[in-house]
């Protein structure tokens, strides 16, 4: 049966030449109506960790988050996904470096902008600020990866930066690492700590 992978691997073919008849089909298959259009994969497991700790299952909603590989595509995904291509409503996450590329995009392909959410820095960080380091260094220790942390903090380029400022490049020395993270620490938030961006977006659905 397909799911909505299925749907954002068509999505991502068609977004680099492909053709447009496998996504259309399955948006049509599984009733797709929102698209949430993000960076990367450590968004995706984000969004999907925390509307898992709510109960709520997007696929059956129609909902797919889409990451693009980027906030640069967001024009060619709007195009694809929203009014000039599928039709869906467009909503998004993004840092707040990237709103341009956002805004540039979701006008291009006719979208309103008030759906996009900004993170004061990026996701990583807002996440960090809301668990605070002393809680993100506890899930760094009880993921085995608190040597590492260690040696990373004694790099010279390290030193004399904010802790929090420390954890956030940490996340992403490692391949996978950033995206592991960002479902563990959106798993570990109180339910009063949900950063606003993200709370928000969830809503929105």
């Amino acid at each position: 049966m397909a799911d909505m992978k299925a749907f954002r691997d068509a999505v991502t073919e068609w977004a680099t030449g492909g053709p447009d008849g496998p996504a259309r089909d399955l948006a049509e298959g599984l009733g797709v109506r929102t698209a949430v259009l993000v960076e990367g994969l450590s968004d995706l497991a984000a969004v999907e960790a925390l509307a898992a700790r709510r109960g709520r299952d997007l696929a059956a909603d129609g909902v797919c988050v889409m990451p693009m590989g980027g906030a640069m595509s967001v024009a060619r995904y709007a195009g694809l996904l929203g009014p000039p291509g599928l039709g869906l409503r467009l909503t998004g996450l993004c840092d707040e470096g990237e709103r341009g590329f956002y805004e540039r995009g979701l006008t291009r392909a006719q979208a309103p902008l008030q759906d996009v959410y900004v993170c004061a820095a990026d996701l990583e960080d807002e996440l960090i600020r809301a668990l605070g380091t002393v809680g993100v260094e506890e899930i760094i220790s009880a993921e085995g990866d608190l040597r590492a942390w260690q040696t990373f903090q004694r790099q010279p380029a390290q030193h004399g930066r904010p802790r929090h400022q420390q954890a956030r490049r940490f996340l992403g020395t490692k391949k996978g690492r950033k995206i592991r993270y960002g479902r563990l620490l959106v798993e570990a938030l109180a339910p009063d700590r949900t950063p606003p961006p993200l709370d928000r977006l969830l809503a929105s659905l």
